[in-house]
């Protein structure tokens, strides 16, 4: 009897073990996916990268989490590369995500056509735009993620709507029906929202 309580207790402890190192894991894995901005350290310019999170999350389930490089928007020229860049990842992981950096930059921000704030922003279905100072709209998955930082200081932010709407206009031009409204503001230069984990 006493040996079968022992061997359900170590049952019951390995399967906690399990289920805690595949949680650490799986907490891995969230936390090094998506996009990130990075300061190449042999250009010193944005190069936008993807950790492997599926090697981060098998390794942190076996204990020290090791990062490795999945792409890099230097690649292939430059795959050989040492990837020190990953040293700014550890610094700050959420920080240089895109999606954090883009958050960021539309805080304090308001629709340059119905002047909407942008502090509430839908990042699934309805992300904010962009407007170029040739009074075009676009998206964000339209331009490669390391000139973010650049577009940030020249192009000005529109809501959704606004986007559709104007979209629709410039490709439709006979099925609209001009009516007396407000006009989009130009944009300025404006300091970006960039990480200092992909500055640094």
């Amino acid at each position: 009897m006493l040996i079968s309580v022992g061997v359900y207790i170590g049952a019951a402890a390995a399967t906690f073990a399990i289920l805690f190192l595949a949680w650490r894991g799986v907490l891995a894995y969230f936390r090094f996916r998506g996009v990130r901005l990075v300061s190449c350290p042999e250009t010193a310019e944005s190069a936008a990268v993807e950790v492997n999170a599926r090697h981060a999350a098998l390794t942190r389930g076996l204990g020290h989490v090791d990062l490795q490089l999945k792409s890099c928007s230097r690649w292939p020229e430059r795959q050989g590369c040492g990837q020190e860049c990953l040293r700014q990842i550890e610094a700050a992981p959420e920080d240089c995500l895109v999606r954090t950096i883009l958050t960021r930059s539309y805080q304090g921000k308001s629709c340059v056509y119905c002047r909407k704030p942008l502090e509430e922003m839908d990042w699934l279905e309805h992300r904010p735009a962009l407007m170029r100072p040739d009074a075009v709209t676009f998206e964000w998955k339209d331009i490669p993620p390391e000139t973010i930082p650049e577009v940030l200081l020249t192009y000005a932010p529109v809501c959704w709507n606004c986007h559709v709407a104007t979209s629709f206009r410039r490709r439709y031009p006979d099925l609209v029906i001009d009516r007396k409204g407000r006009e989009p503001t130009k944009p300025v230069r404006h300091k970006t929202a960039f990480s200092a984990g992909a500055q640094n």
